[in-house]
Parts: C-alpha cells; structure tokens; sequence
C-alpha cells in the first residue's frame, strides 16, 4: 500500500511535486521557443537581428524561470532553453550584433 501515500504526478508534464506551477510553466515554454528561434536562425548570416534578439530575450526569461522554478524537471527544460539561446546570441552576436550596422 505503498503507492497510497504517493502523490498523484500525472496531472502535470512539469510538476513532479503533484502542484500546478503556471508562471514557471510558460517561462519554460517561452525560454524553449526563444531558444528554438535563435539557435535555428543563427544559422543563417543574415538574419543575426532575429538570433540575437531572440537570443537575449531567451537568455533573461530563462534566468528568471531558473530563479523561481520549483522542480527538477522545469529546471531540465530551462536548461536545455538557455543553451540554445545562449549559442544562438553569440552566433546572432558575431554575424552582425543586435543592431546590425544600424548604430555605428
């Protein structure tokens, strides 16, 4: 009867603590598209404006979901958000920067 005592973690793909978490949720999804968009435009030489931006971007949301996330498996999927978004900044960053010759 060990599993009586058992929370029931089915409810959510993210809380392993049987609580939904909807703030951490949509900053793991948001870090996770964002890193998606800049590592896969990185890429391509001419569109450093969108891998940068997004990049950055990801960058902040994903630190900020890593401060406030709760369990393991937010902290797992932010991760995997803040490398790709940290590759695709620095690839956005050496292609042309986040202005892109607008500035300078």
């Amino acid at each position: 009867m060990a599993q009586a005592f058992r929370p029931n973690t089915a409810g959510s793909l993210f809380a392993t603590d049987g609580k939904a978490h909807p703030l951490q949720d949509t900053l793991l999804a948001v870090t996770l598209v964002l890193g998606v968009i800049a590592f896969v435009t990185a890429m391509f030489h001419g569109l450093h404006l969108i891998s940068s931006w997004a990049g950055l971007v990801g960058i902040a949301t994903g630190a900020y979901g890593q401060f406030i996330s709760v369990t393991t498996r937010e902290r797992f999927g932010l991760i995997l958000g803040l490398g790709a978004s940290a590759v695709g900044f620095f690839l956005g960053m050496a292609h042309g920067g986040l202005f892109g010759g607008v500035f300078g």
